[in-house]
């Protein structure tokens, strides 16, 4: 398993993490073995929102006597009246449930204390007038929180959220058909989209991805809005790949899909390229670097892909960029305009301008 640390934090977080959408649907055994197979496998982060209230005495099982090694994501708004999902802005029903699922997980605190699924702007001035906001603070104060953040599917939410400077961590959804595509969650065009992602980073705020195959709708070529699947590690490896992401969270209902999803840890780098979007997403995506880094190798050895990165969280405002461009080994500079990367990509970026203007950039900020 491979780790990235939280921002504003200590916390290192599996790059795979564990969504609870889809768990429901095994017997309470499965979803037992499930929770331990992913702990085994050095998953440590869970996110906590499940579609009915069945799984939590099966994840409190797996998780007796793990909870310093776990990390958690509650939500606040997510309730389960009758073991039935539900969602309410109610602060005393929000109150009641968080501390039922303390005391059902044997813990007396969450790692990240999330706003529930606020896609509205009409919602957002409840969160924040109705004392929802100021409970949520308050619980942070305490311990009871340790660090707050939002699950959202609207980039303009999430950019309220940034601004009050209090946040950690997000929950959004990524995945190549809500970027670059159409979708009930792909809200934003794909230029909006990618600028909260550096956004986010330039932040110090960390993305946990939800939806990462679509609602499995990316896996089947019937499904898929681009009539062409995907593999899993494709989707994975993409998410990964934008800015400011530290943990995926597929979906699994029972250990053969979270197999499926762990065998990303060894694939091939043929395996995990996912160039291929370019194929279906030309009008959204043309002439702009994605990362991919399927033009490599470079004959001067230059990390095209994550230089392009820094320059673009620089651009945003990331203060920290420059520090890990000047840390990189091979430069822009030292592009000899050989034109093999722009030969090979598949997104048609140009370039050998692009490192010219990234050289002159980072070169005169020094």
């Amino acid at each position: 398993m491979q780790y990235r640390k939280l921002p504003r934090g200590e916390e290192q977080i599996s790059v795979i993490g564990l969504g609870m959408g889809s768990i429901h649907a095994g017997s309470e055994r499965e979803i037992e073995q499930t929770v331990r197979s992913a702990l085994e496998a050095g998953i440590n982060y869970f996110d906590m929102a499940a579609s009915e209230g069945k799984p939590y005495p099966c994840y409190a099982r797996a998780f007796a006597g793990q909870r310093e090694n776990i990390y958690l994501q509650m939500h606040f708004g997510a309730v389960y009246d009758g073991g039935k999902y539900g969602w309410t802005r109610n602060l005393e029903k929000i109150k009641r449930t968080f501390s039922e699922q303390l005391k059902l997980l044997g813990t007396n605190y969450t790692d990240m204390g999330y706003v529930h699924c606020i896609d509205e702007m009409d919602d957002f001035h409840k969160i924040m007038s109705g004392g929802i906001w100021d409970y949520m603070k308050g619980l942070k104060t305490d311990g009871a929180v340790h660090h707050l953040g939002l699950s959202s599917h609207n980039p303009e939410i999430i950019r309220r959220f940034l601004d009050t400077g209090l946040i950690d961590m997000i929950m959004f959804s990524i995945n190549p058909a809500y970027d670059y595509s159409t979708g009930t969650y792909g809200i934003g065009t794909a230029a909006d989209r990618g600028l909260l992602y550096r956004e986010c980073e330039s932040y110090g705020v960390g993305i946990a991805v939800m939806k990462p195959f679509g609602g499995g709708q990316l896996l089947n070529a019937k499904t898929s809005p681009f009539q062409r699947a995907l593999t899993e590690t494709q989707c994975i490896q993409y998410a990964l790949d934008r800015p400011a992401v530290l943990t995926v969270l597929p979906g699994v209902r029972n250990t053969a899909d979270l197999e499926t999803v762990l065998a990303y840890l060894n694939a091939s780098t043929e395996e995990r390229d996912y160039s291929v979007i370019s194929e279906f997403t030309p009008q959204n995506a043309d002439g702009i670097c994605v990362y991919c880094n399927h033009c490599q190798p470079c004959p001067k050895e230059l990390n095209v892909g994550l230089i392009n990165k820094y320059y673009d969280l620089a651009l945003a405002g990331d203060e920290m960029a420059k520090g890990h461009y000047d840390k990189l080994t091979v430069k822009a500079d030292a592009c000899v305009q050989c034109g093999h990367c722009e030969s090979r990509c598949p997104f048609h970026v140009k370039q050998e301008a692009r490192m010219k203007e990234i050289a002159q950039y980072f070169g005169s900020r020094k």
